[in-house]
């Protein structure tokens, strides 16, 4: 069977499995949320197990009583027209169908699709009046289509949930009144009322002191996350015991859950190498099956001195039957697509089964220190200013002057100082890429950032940073050093965790960050990660990647500040921390991790390595199987019985290993 795999251009509510010929066409998607791909015949998803199997089981049953009363109970009038017409009903429930898909097919230009090739062998059994071997290879044809498309529905509901998480209404405070209004038309800075039970539709920030949230929707995580005042909350989140109010930061299609549900649909139009192979396998093998066929019915009158034609026919139809690559097409996207859903049900977005295929065989793991390997949730532990300086007024300047910065330490910072002073105006702001800030008030410098920024504009200090352990913000007024700020970040409890299992792996690990080099080596050194390097700008991570890929081998980075971004992009495979992560970073990754749990990075590279392990055990028992039983059914030695299993049991087998990965625990 020559399947296109089953690609998720359009999720909606209803999900259906469909089995489709190969094309390379695009999907398009039609406002009753029906996909199209080339062909398309769909088994209701919604419907019970009876209604899906219901031609299949009224062509079994005429089957049987057909066989009945050829070998076991002959009856006079079973026989002639009447034997023709009662297989002919027999074949119509579960061949119509494919007969219809067989046109429309060559009419779109197709003419060697699976169809096809069903369509010739069973008519051809019946031409040669095999009737009982022409209906059970397209009833066993359909059984296998019908598992198929209960399979592919199956691999899709873990990520088809995620379209449930987010609600369409929510209750908006308008006047101290909670009024319903459609998600999608609320304004950023709206406040919502979230009740007990229900999902948040945008994100926003918790204007209640407190709330539990339950996260799995993002994270897979069913655990449930309190949060304070000021916290950050995400659409799809599901509010736990109390009344919250949120108040609206991001619009609707801007959303943490629009652009997870963005990446999950088009996850699949990225095909793993193992996929585009087979579908260009595909359209080059079923034509030449097609001619061989011919070949074995027509060549041997010229050299057998015996010559039937109806038993060569019988053998170049048991041929076709066994050549459909069904196994191959079907159960190679579907492992790729069960290995995306695995990830996604786990909080891991993949967006494509290539990044799968590099995941798996990846050899090298970078990673960044701050939100990645640490909380990325700073608080100030000193605070250091020189004598001849006003502290509270040096103060005041630094946090009005850090406000203008998104990094965890400028909200450190504020939570330590306090509100902003109005009064503060800053002039010629100006951001110094791995350095720090700079700015001029009362026509005095003023500089806060890492020492490297004091050493860029000469500014002599009376301290030794090395000796200091913690993250250290440098201060520097009217060309004078003024002090420093000590800044600590705790270590993830799942990151010494994640060390060990990508060791255990196999996986080389490096840190990478702008921190300071003590620092840096002090959290790697806590984790178990020897190679490590601080004091780095953007540039310095990426020089770092390159020597790396200099020695031919792969390389994942793992990130999630706006600096990261470049880094993400040049490495093998970037994987971005999603829920921290900036938008640049989680645009340019290949792999976003919702939760922000180092732990998930193992994980990627496990579901990898399985999905990859299925799709080659299914790889190597098509073609095996296949092989033989081709050899047979050229000999003559193959019925159609054999057939049958070659094509459409080997497939079920295939498809049956190929679920079994939405069911591990990794």
């Amino acid at each position: 069977m020559i399947h296109q795999d089953k690609e998720v251009k359009t999720i909606k509510n209803r999900v259906k499995p469909s089995c489709s010929c190969s094309h390379d066409e695009p999907v398009h998607s039609d406002n009753d949320g029906h996909n199209h791909e080339g062909h398309d015949h769909e088994h209701n998803a919604n419907g019970s197990l009876f209604q899906l199997f219901l031609p299949s089981i009224i062509s079994f049953v005429l089957l049987l009583i057909g066989i009945g009363l050829d070998n076991y109970f002959p009856q006079d009038w079973f026989k002639d027209y009447i034997r023709i017409v009662w297989y002919a009903i027999a074949y119509l429930p579960v061949g119509f169908p494919v007969l219809r898909e067989a046109y429309e097919s060559i009419v779109k230009g197709d003419v060697f699709s699976e169809f096809f090739l069903m369509c010739i062998a069973t008519i051809g059994a019946f031409a040669i009046g095999e009737y009982p071997e022409g209906v059970a290879v397209m009833l066993f044809y359909t059984i296998g289509e019908t598992f198929q498309g209960m399979a592919v529905n199956r691999a899709k509901s873990s990520i088809k949930s995620l379209l449930d998480q987010r609600p369409d209404e929510v209750h908006v405070l308008e006047n101290n009144v909670a009024v319903k209004v459609k998600a999608k038309d609320v304004q950023i800075g709206a406040v919502i009322q979230l009740k007990a039970g229900e999902k948040l539709g945008l994100d926003g920030v918790l204007l209640s002191d407190s709330a539990s949230f339950n996260t799995a929707a993002l994270t897979g995580e069913s655990k449930p996350d309190t949060k304070k005042k000021g916290d950050i909350v995400l659409a799809g989140m599901l509010n736990g015991s109390t009344i919250a109010e949120v108040k609206v930061t991001t619009a609707y299609n801007d959303s943490k859950l629009s652009k997870i549900l963005e990446l999950v649909q088009n996850a699949t139009t990225k095909k793993a190498p193992a996929e585009l192979f087979i579908r260009k396998f595909a359209k080059i093998y079923t034509p030449i099956v097609v001619y061989l066929a011919i070949a074995i019915c027509l060549l041997p009158m010229l050299f057998v001195d015996n010559y039937v034609f109806s038993n060569w026919l019988y053998r170049a139809l048991v041929f076709l039957v066994i050549s459909c690559p069904c196994a191959l097409v079907i159960s190679i996207p579907l492992g790729y697509f069960g290995g995306i859903g695995a990830a996604s049900k786990n909080g891991i977005l993949f967006k494509g089964s290539n990044f799968l295929d590099s995941i798996s065989t990846i050899q090298n793991v970078v990673v960044d220190k701050t939100g990645t390997m640490t909380e990325g949730v700073f608080e100030v532990q000193e605070v250091i200013i020189k004598p001849e300086f006003d502290q509270a007024e040096i103060l005041k300047l630094v946090n009005a002057l850090e406000s203008r910065s998104t990094h965890p330490v400028a909200t450190a910072i504020h939570n330590h100082v306090g509100a902003i002073d109005p009064s503060v105006e800053l002039k010629d702001i100006e951001e110094i890429s791995g350095h720090g800030l700079k700015a001029s008030y009362n026509e005095k410098e003023l500089l806060v950032g890492n020492f490297k920024l004091l050493d860029k504009y000469v500014i002599s200090y009376d301290i030794d940073p090395s000796s200091i352990v913690y993250t250290t913000i440098a201060i520097a007024y009217g060309g004078q050093f003024a002090g420093h700020l000590t800044i600590a970040d705790e270590i993830k409890e799942d990151a010494q965790e994640t060390v060990s299992k990508l060791k255990a792996l196999g996986v080389k690990l490096t840190m990478l960050s702008g921190d300071k080099a003590n620092v840096v080596q002090f959290v790697a050194d806590k984790i178990g990660i020897k190679s490590a390097f601080g004091d780095l700008l953007p540039e310095d991570k990426v020089n770092k990647v390159n020597e790396i890929k200099a020695k031919n081998e792969t390389v994942a980075f793992v990130g999630d500040g706006v600096n990261d971004a470049p880094v993400i992009a040049l490495s093998t495979v970037g994987i971005a921390m999603g829920g921290l992560g900036s938008d640049a970073a989680i645009e340019t990754a290949d792999i976003v991790i919702q939760d922000d749990k180092p732990s998930k990075i193992a994980m990627a590279v496990n579901i990898g390595k399985q999905t990859k392990k299925i799709v080659w055990q299914n790889i190597t028992l098509a073609f095996a199987v296949k092989a033989f039983v081709l050899i047979l059914g050229a000999g003559g030695l193959a019925t159609m019985w054999e057939a049958v299993f070659a094509d459409v049991g080997v497939a079920l087998l295939a498809i049956l290993n190929a679920v079994r990965i939405q069911r591990m625990k990794f």
